[in-house]
């Protein structure tokens, strides 16, 4: 392994020394310092590279895991008697996520290693910075703004490739609360996207001073935030006007994140 390789492994075992119940800052520079470093993946059948090769698994909570360990002094301890492959973080990610399965880093060490929900591996995969630091808060918006939702409704009737709006107030594990719109359409083709941009470019204007506001797709099936709105809330704008009836909403943890004392 190459300084660079062995300085990022000391650091994913630094954070990992860190993190504990509330701490979730620990926990996040975790996540970054997995994205630039390596792993030992266990392997429960064939050889690193052969069609026949295939993680092992464990299950907590109902999610599963692949175990791993994050060093060759790890992979000595553990006792493990297998094979094993080396993967960049990065790339156990992209890999992973798709199926919904996480990552258990050193489930041999003294407390039980820490656990890498799915959720947070499509983070990794995707951009940190990009997605909010889970687990989240996700409820109905308290907030009384009723000209920005009309100004929204209004513009979204004009734009035809728009079937339906949903709200949602987000609580990251860190940083600021905001409000989430999810956008159900009728199509992704480069022209409805670009419509509904300009739609929300039109709408910005009438969002109060100090609100952030974003955007969700409905059809990104990955996205905790768009599987929340699905699941709980109903729609303020829906074009076919023939909504369901939805469970109430209620706070709750994101989807893909397991109970907070396993985190």
């Amino acid at each position: 392994m190459s300084a660079s390789g062995t300085a990022a492994t000391g650091q994913v075992e630094h954070m990992l020394r860190q993190v504990a119940p509330g701490r979730h800052d620990a926990y996040e520079q975790l996540l970054h310092a997995l994205a630039g470093s390596e792993v030992w993946m266990l392997l429960w059948q064939g050889a690193p590279g052969s069609p026949d090769a295939q993680y092992g698994n464990m299950e907590v909570d109902g999610y599963g895991y692949a175990p791993c360990v994050t060093s060759a002094q790890e992979l000595a301890a553990s006792g493990w008697n297998r094979a094993h492959e080396l993967v960049p973080g990065l790339e156990i990610a992209r890999a992973l996520y798709p199926d919904r399965w996480g990552i258990w880093l050193n489930p041999h060490a003294p407390g039980g290693g820490v656990g890498i929900p799915w959720a947070d591996l499509r983070r990794i995969a995707t951009g940190l910075d990009r997605m909010p630091a889970g687990p989240l808060r996700l409820s109905e918006p308290a907030l009384e703004i009723p000209q920005f939702y009309a100004l929204l409704t209004q513009n979204a009737h004009r734009t035809s490739a728009v079937r339906s709006l949903r709200r949602a107030w987000v609580q990251p594990a860190l940083g600021s609360p905001y409000l989430a719109i999810g956008l159900d359409l009728y199509d992704s083709a480069p022209a409805s996207v670009e419509a509904v941009r300009a739609m929300m470019h039109q709408t910005v204007a009438a969002v109060p001073d100090g609100l952030p506001v974003c955007t969700v797709t409905m059809s990104d099936t990955y996205d905790p935030v768009a599987m929340w709105l699905a699941a709980h809330a109903r729609p303020f704008y829906d074009r076919e006007a023939h909504a369901a009836p939805q469970a109430a909403p209620s706070h709750q943890p994101g989807y893909g994140y397991p109970p907070a004392q396993h985190r």
